[in-house]
């Protein structure tokens, strides 16, 4: 079979790329690689990755790079193609098999789950596609494109990226003021449309039933503190004993990619709650996480498993809220809030564009059921006029 066929195979569907290789951990700069099918480091990603932490991206960037370049070179292994011989044609065909093959987070076990795709007709949100999301396809391009402009900067690899450049968002993004506004462009060949949907928070008329499938101090305290705080779940997870000033009812996070300690608020009924299980289980040492493990030996709480509290609640209502909802919902909460400025959330949230706070501001269909009953219900105005108008006279004016 000609390198022709096969790329037509993956587009098609007709064919798969076998899943070897693997990223492996590191314990010096750039704490992660890319390990081909032989066990050896591939050794083109390494000063790659490297010149991303020296430029100043978090470790797990240059994991999820790492990833999205073992997607790549798996895809040239199949095809026997250099990565320094690497064309448009093979980027097409990464596209094409990403956008048919299935991806392995979404496997479910369980026969009688949702379908994926469908819509969980409780809370209006869709399931996740078997495959992988455009926005997915898209992070593993922009990858793709930085590897190869990395090394055709020191003259390496092919003289022509790949990765196809837009070049109406170059002029666009061009001579811009900062505080200007982007004209409009279209987006470079291969690139998949993303669908901008607006944030799910969970609907106040479902909250206490959510609230009430939690089963202990430990589960509702996160919650409450999720959604008081507005956190994400990383920087709660890592909240030690002196992060938190009970007088001044504030917790101090680490914001997600920098190393910035920041104040957020927390509500006095979380941290109540906090401080009942925390009295339960003993104070953990003043380097370790407050949310600790139940079950086995005692250890932090870690993310996949407080993403599994928030399954065993989902699995009781016939729901499906994510973990990022509580941020939503606290955002939803807080945005709506008369008393409190946009500006106010935002220095919350620690957004750094107003306009993403912004977003919290739409109405959602779901939260006006009230609304719109009563709107329905309400009678049909009837026209009237004052008495002593001849009705053929305000028919001839007005009309029938």
């Amino acid at each position: 079979m000609t390198l022709l066929d096969l790329r037509h195979e993956l587009i098609e569907g007709r064919a798969d790329v076998p899943r070897i290789g693997s990223v492996i951990e590191l314990e010096t700069i750039p704490w992660y690689a890319v390990v081909g099918p032989d066990e050896t480091v591939v050794a083109p990603v390494v000063p790659y990755l490297r010149g991303l932490m020296l430029d100043d991206n978090r470790p797990p960037t240059a994991k999820s790079y790492a990833y999205d370049l073992l997607r790549w070179h798996r895809l040239l292994w199949f095809l026997e193609v250099p990565w320094d011989r690497a064309t448009e044609a093979d980027a097409s065909a990464l596209v094409g098999w990403l956008r048919i093959a299935p991806n392995p987070q979404r496997r479910r076990s369980n026969p009688d789950a949702p379908r994926p795709g469908s819509v969980n007709p409780r809370t209006g949100k869709p399931y996740l596609r078997a495959g992988y999301a455009p926005s997915t396809i898209n992070h593993c391009l922009t990858v793709v494109s930085g590897f190869y402009a990395y090394h055709r900067h020191y003259n390496r690899g092919p003289l022509v990226n790949p990765v196809p450049e837009s070049l109406a968002m170059r002029r666009a993004l061009a001579h811009r003021a900062p505080d200007g506004e982007v004209q409009p462009f279209r987006r470079a060949r291969l690139r998949q449309k993303v669908r901008r949907s607006d944030p799910r928070s969970i609907p106040d008329a479902m909250w206490d039933e959510f609230f009430a499938g939690l089963t202990c101090d430990r589960d509702r305290a996160a919650v409450l503190l999720y959604v008081s705080s507005g956190s994400r779940a990383s920087e709660l997870l890592g909240v030690t004993p002196g992060d938190i000033n009970w007088p001044k009812q504030l917790i101090w996070v680490v914001t997600k990619g920098t190393d910035d300690r920041e104040a957020i608020p927390a509500s006095p009924q979380a941290l109540t709650v906090l401080a009942a299980y925390l009295d339960h289980i003993g104070l953990p040492p003043a380097d370790q996480p407050v949310l600790r493990t139940r079950r086995g030996p005692d250890r932090p709480l870690t993310y996949w498993a407080m993403r599994r509290v928030i399954q065993r609640v989902n699995d009781k209502l016939r729901t499906n809220w994510t973990l990022h909802d509580l941020r939503h919902t606290a955002a939803t909460r807080m945005a709506n809030d008369p008393n409190l400025t946009l500006a106010q959330v935002r220095a919350i949230l620690r957004h750094t564009d107003l306009a993403t706070t912004g977003r919290y501001l739409n109405a959602r269909v779901e939260d006006l059921f009230d609304a719109l009953q009563a709107h329905y219900n309400r009678p049909r105005v009837q026209r009237s006029f004052a008495p002593g108008y001849d009705p053929e006279d305000v028919k001839a004016v007005f009309g029938a």
